[in-house]
């Protein structure tokens, strides 16, 4: 028992570091002495701790060899300057066969000396550094570009790199999302009457109470690893990168809207969705063997019997998951719903007197599954729509979708209020008061979705509905405008929210930007990105933010799903993974890990005209205040003429 636990124990904590994006190195950028006063010659040390099996290339070999080398780039300004050049301490050299040439590089850890004079008193030190890091089992190069800052107000370790934002959902809410589908599923009738009897086998084949207890928490840890590695092992397969691919892709969102309408329609009682039953019988005959075995075999049992009810919502929870693409999230999702799948196995093993306070078996449990057949139809509709969007069919433009909404919630209303009936449900013409209660809830649900024909914001759904720029007819939208100086690329299929005017390319952009001499705005985005839609709805919205984005910056969303073939002549194989990146989507993603190390939307960053930072880059925040803060700053940094 202990054993199984600390095993788990180290197979969770060991996913903390699974599902980002890849850096072999780290860096620290530090002044030889805290506080330099003025005509003081002190050391700008940067230090690097490089990952088993990488190297780094150093600074001081023929640049025309063929590798990157490690470079250093300083903002000038008249609080400091050079003293001689950059210097690499103790770096290994090696002849290279195939470069035909000596190079320079570390190993484990690297260092770099540039020394510098101190001229004023409030002195400041900025620039960037770029390097290429490469595998010694692979030979994968990746190349990065990292910025530092460093003065007399800040501390003497301040290496400013893009560190990765909150991701776009939080494990928290990933977990305590899975968890609540994990109760929802004790609920159907394939599980729910399975509780007494399981409990009950555990207390009779138990001489002690002690015994049935120590087989109940078997039991539930074995669920609860049974699903964590089944998410684990579907992330790890497919891999973060090819979830983030796979999210928009046409055919697998026709797949996964094809799976929901059939999840549907079985819970409607048309069909069960089971497994084979010399599957299932082959894991029962395990389970009779008794001991630690037997109990494994016994939940394994379980999991399989309640298949037909149980994998639509599992099966829901893991695709809502795993389109965001994170490894981590994957199984996160699997280890809540199995624990709130396990805790009543084990709790009521603990405790059996609660048995008693159980509610019986019955109708109730049927009609459980036609509210949940009802609420796949709806969320069908969304992977429908991310394909649509991903590939500009224009079949399922907002409106459309609202009204699909209307009328399946309001089919739930109707059925809640016992004035529609399936052939699964009793006879029985009386609804109790919870019913009652959710009926009224989802009929008001309903009414709520009917301004959203005439252009209604509808906020609180911004996630799930697609973009107001899919609106045949608006009439609440004001156009908010923008900074353009020519008719922006792709501006076809591709719209600004809220009648914002913005590129879509970035370096049309950029040329705008350095004639207009004003800060660019990248958002990062993505035709399937949830918490993208809920920052355009619920923040950008503000008249402050509309207002600030409007008048003050010039703007280029890069979407990163979007599937648009580009001509052959704009292709490029990436210096990232090697690929080569053939639509928009493909070349937005990629310039968003290979210039800021990032791959989670909504991701935004403000550059002045020369391309420097001006401020961290942001990412989900429904703080309407926090983002004016951000693009205030921004701002501030612009006119003084401050990056990082």
């Amino acid at each position: 028992m202990k054993k199984a636990l600390i095993l788990t124990s180290l197979f969770l904590f060991a996913l903390a570091s699974i599902g980002q994006v890849l850096k072999p190195i780290s860096w620290n950028v530090a002044l030889s002495e805290q506080n330099p006063g003025v005509g003081d010659e002190v050391e700008i040390r940067f230090s690097a701790k490089i990952d088993k099996d990488w190297y780094l290339y150093s600074s001081d070999f023929d640049p025309d060899l063929g590798p990157m080398l490690t470079e250093f780039y300083f903002n000038e300004n008249d609080s400091y300057e050079l003293i001689e050049g950059i210097q690499p301490i103790d770096a290994k050299k090696k002849y290279d066969s195939l470069w035909e040439g000596e190079y320079t590089y570390f190993k484990k850890e690297g260092l770099f000396v540039q020394k510098v004079k101190i001229l004023k008193e409030d002195f400041s030190i900025s620039g960037n550094y770029t390097y290429q890091v490469c595998s010694d089992i692979d030979g994968k190069c990746i190349p990065f570009d990292d910025e530092f800052a460093l003065g007399s107000k800040k501390t003497n370790s301040d290496l400013k790199k893009k560190d990765e934002p909150e991701k776009e959902s939080s494990l928290w809410s990933i977990l305590i999302t899975a968890f609540l589908a994990g109760l929802v599923a004790l609920l159907t009738p394939c599980v729910y009457p399975m509780i007494p009897i399981t409990v009950s086998i555990f207390l009779k084949q138990s001489k002690t109470r002690k015994e049935g207890i120590g087989k109940a928490l078997i039991y539930g840890l074995s669920i609860i690893v049974f699903f964590s590695l089944l998410g684990f092992l579907i992330s790890f397969i497919w891999g973060f990168t090819a979830l983030n691919e796979l999210s928009t892709h046409w055919l697998f969102n026709l797949i996964i809207f094809s799976v929901f309408i059939l999840f549907a329609l079985s819970f409607f009682g048309l069909f069960d969705i089971t497994l084979p039953s010399g599957l299932v019988n082959k894991i029962d005959r395990q389970a009779d063997k008794g001991g630690l075995i037997g109990v494994f075999f016994m939940a394994i049992t379980l999991v399989l019997v309640s298949f037909s009810c149980t994998f639509p919502i599992v099966g829901t929870a893991l695709i809502n998951t795993l389109s965001g693409g994170s490894i981590m999230e994957g199984t996160m999702a699997m280890f809540g719903f199995s624990l709130a799948f396990a805790i009543p196995f084990t709790g009521f093993a603990i405790f059996p007197a609660w048995l008693k306070s159980m509610p019986e078996s019955g109708g109730w449990l049927n009609s459980v599954k036609v509210v949940l057949g009802f609420l796949e139809l709806a969320l069908a509709l969304k992977f429908l729509s991310v394909a649509d969007l991903a590939y500009h069919w224009g079949i399922l433009d907002r409106e459309v979708f609202i009204a699909l909404w209307i009328a399946i919630f309001g089919l739930l209303g109707l059925y809640l209020i016992g004035k529609l009936k399936l052939k699964s449900d009793s006879d029985s013409n009386k609804i109790s008061v919870a019913r009652l209660i959710l009926a009224v809830c989802t009929f008001s649900f309903t009414i709520s979705l009917i301004p959203g024909l005439w252009g209604a914001p509808l906020k609180s759904l911004s996630g799930f509905l697609p973009p107001m720029a899919t609106h045949n007819f608006n009439l609440l939208q004001a156009e908010a405008g923008g900074n353009t100086c020519e008719e922006p690329k792709y501006s076809d299929i591709l719209h600004w929210p809220h009648g914002l005017d913005g590129y879509f390319d970035y370096e049309q952009a950029l040329a705008c930007a350095k004639e207009q001499g004003k800060p660019i705005f990248i958002d990062f985005t993505g035709h399937g990105c949830v918490n993208c839609r809920e920052m355009e709805q619920r923040v950008w919205s503000d008249p402050a933010v509309l207002k600030r984005l409007s008048e003050s910056f010039v703007l280029v969303a890069l979407y990163v799903d979007d599937r648009t073939m580009l001509p052959e002549r704009e292709w490029y194989a990436s210096s990232y993974d090697g690929k080569a990146k053939k639509t928009i989507g493909q070349q937005n993603a990629d310039f968003q890990i290979t210039r800021f190390n990032n791959n989670a939307q909504p991701f935004y960053v403000i550059l002045n005209e020369n391309q420097d930072m001006l401020i961290d880059p942001k990412a989900y925040d429904l703080s309407v205040s926090a983002f004016v803060d951000f693009l205030d700053k921004a701002l501030e940094n612009h006119r003084k003429n401050a990056v990082l």
